[in-house]
């Protein structure tokens, strides 16, 4: 990558204004390579990943998402096709994050779209296989200059809305804030996890520092995702599972580029949780 992580976290906002111009072929090939990279998430579930040119019948196959009214001409689309396992919403999180970030990288706005997708447009275009899903797209092109102020606005509009540190990171229990003084070396690195983009916002990851050991929780919205009326029928994702991953992503990025390695594994410290979450993962430090 051109810039540090935390750069490229910092630059990255839902991008919904984009240039009426295509991807040009050296950033559509450097896309393209590193997507082919993003087979296997951390977590062991398989998925494929391909960058497409967007058509009119692509951006009208979007009407039904909430979200598309404020999106407007993107270019092109990365679609995944993901297999089943028990944590391969996770999985997809993480490797679309990390495909989203290579496209800041090089100049590309983001913006994650979550739906239905099995029988759209973009199942055929992938040539999507019975034993697969497609949780979430990704739109992608060029913004549009004059509003590139915009999106910073929106950024710092977007920070007044983010859950605090102290609701997000705790330390042995989740009665317990983890205090900066307490994160150390990793306080950069939380940060980065706070700025995480998450569907509508909800932020719904934990952290619970024991130790040397960092262990990921979903407190799930109330009113919002599965179990719900609106994601029952619309058979929509788990959409805050995906949410996870993302979180993953933006942790095990940033710790590697502060020299903070570690591996993921199945090690639930079967501490007391609130209502509604749920043990996800941990980050064993090496």
């Amino acid at each position: 990558m051109k810039s540090t992580i935390q750069e490229i976290i910092g630059q990255r906002y839902s991008c919904r204004s984009y240039l009426d111009e295509p991807i040009r072929e050296m950033h559509r090939q450097s896309l393209k390579d590193f997507l082919e990279t993003q087979q296997i998430g951390p977590l062991g579930t398989h998925a494929r990943f391909e960058l497409v040119a967007a058509t009119q019948d692509d951006r009208q196959s979007l009407k039904g998402l909430g979200t598309y009214g404020f999106i407007k001409n993107p270019t092109g689309f990365i679609i995944g096709a993901l297999e089943q396992g028990p944590k391969n919403l996770e999985d997809y999180g993480y490797l679309l994050e990390h495909a989203i970030l290579a496209a800041t990288d090089i100049g590309l706005g983001t913006c994650w779209l979550g739906g239905t997708f099995t029988k759209s447009r973009f199942a055929k275009k992938i040539s999507l296989r019975d034993t697969e899903t497609i949780p979430a797209v990704v739109a992608t092109g060029y913004i549009v200059e004059k509003i590139g102020r915009d999106g910073q606005i929106r950024k710092y509009l977007s920070a007044n809305r983010r859950l605090p540190k102290e609701q997000l990171f705790k330390i042995d229990t989740f009665g317990s804030p983890l205090t900066t003084e307490a994160a150390g070396a990793y306080a950069e690195l939380l940060e980065m996890v706070r700025w995480a983009p998450s569907a509508s916002n909800k932020q719904p990851w934990r952290i619970v520092r024991i130790g040397d050991t960092w262990h990921f929780y979903l407190q799930r919205t109330k009113g919002y995702g599965k179990g719900t009326l609106l994601f029952s029928v619309l058979r929509l994702a788990d959409l805050q599972r995906v949410d996870m991953g993302i979180a993953m992503c933006h942790f095990e990025l940033t710790a590697r580029a502060l020299g903070l390695n570690g591996h993921w594994a199945n090690k639930d410290p079967q501490i007391k949780t609130p209502e509604n979450t749920e043990y996800i993962v941990t980050w064993l430090n090496e």
